[in-house]
């Protein structure tokens, strides 16, 4: 199945996506995390684009898509998240089920907020929307929240080395050698681009907004009661199991599986998840 890679004009913004499979079948949006784009896709497109139309962007700020200057553009999740929610748009993308990862998952659940009609379903695979669900490696973060200081701000910049990037991609996958370094070696040419630490320090910063919106997106789930798979590298040092749990708690018809990986599962589980994710499609999408 072909994959296209295309740049859309979203008011403004050039926005760069991946696209494969038949665009009057049923879409899927896939949503990637930090630090990376949506070459994080590359593994589970395949599996996906048979049966399903799938489109892929980078979010502002990430991949190939638009930097602008951060006096040009808010860096804030709700922005981002107002730029893919005119991307589907302009795309003409009226109803699709999500794929959220890590930071897609604040944007995605946004849209899901927003206009719970277009969601059809939603595949959450360490996108974490519970607190119980955060781990003790966010307490710097946590810090620069409550005391948003340049010393706080400073000491966050270690999330953008290169060794950090490693340790996302590799802590808790039982074979490292199974991971490309394609992925981490290109998320950290985009991190060095110039002004690009500074951005992703806001966002940083900024995550608390997410956090902040846990309640309303629980209520989102529990009134609308979209079907739910949470697909989770459980070794995750980031956003653990029980975050993949709690789930159940809003959406009792949830599906939950673990894999044993880490946060980039789809490093090393693209065609267990992408299977998981064709039977559960099949099941609530056609």
């Amino acid at each position: 199945m072909t994959t296209r890679f295309k740049t859309i004009d979203v008011d403004g913004l050039k926005i760069f996506y991946r696209s494969a499979g038949n665009p009057d079948a049923p879409t899927i949006l896939l949503l990637h995390g930090f630090p990376s784009a949506s070459h994080m896709f590359r593994d589970l497109i395949p599996e996906l684009a048979e049966r399903y139309h799938v489109v892929a962007p980078d979010l502002p700020g990430f991949g190939m898509t638009e930097q602008p200057a951060r006096d040009a553009f808010d860096y804030t999740f709700e922005n981002i998240a107002n730029v893919i929610d005119r991307f589907t748009e302009v795309l003409g993308l009226a109803r699709f089920a999500v794929y959220v990862f890590d930071y897609g998952a604040p944007v995605g659940f946004r849209l899901a907020v927003k206009h719970p009609e277009r969601i059809s379903a939603i595949v959450t695979q360490n996108g974490n929307t519970y607190l119980e669900g955060v781990s003790d490696a966010f307490a710097p973060v946590q810090a620069y929240w409550k005391e948003p200081t340049q010393a706080n701000r400073d000491a966050l910049r270690g999330f953008l080395a290169p060794q950090t990037t490693l340790f996302q991609y590799t802590h808790g996958v039982a074979d490292p050698s199974l991971v490309s370094p394609d992925g981490r070696n290109l998320d950290d040419f985009y991190l060095a681009r110039p002004g690009n630490a500074e951005i992703q320090l806001d966002l940083l910063l900024d995550y608390q907004s997410n956090v902040a919106l846990y309640d309303a997106i629980q209520a989102y789930l529990r009134q609308h009661q979209p079907p739910v798979l949470a697909v989770w590298g459980k070794n995750d040092p980031f956003f653990i199991p029980p975050g993949a749990e709690a789930f159940k708690r809003d959406v009792p018809s949830a599906e939950v599986r673990f894999v044993d990986s880490g946060h980039f599962a789809l490093e090393t589980h693209a065609r267990e998840i992408g299977s998981a994710m064709r039977a559960f499609l099949a099941k609530h999408v056609g």
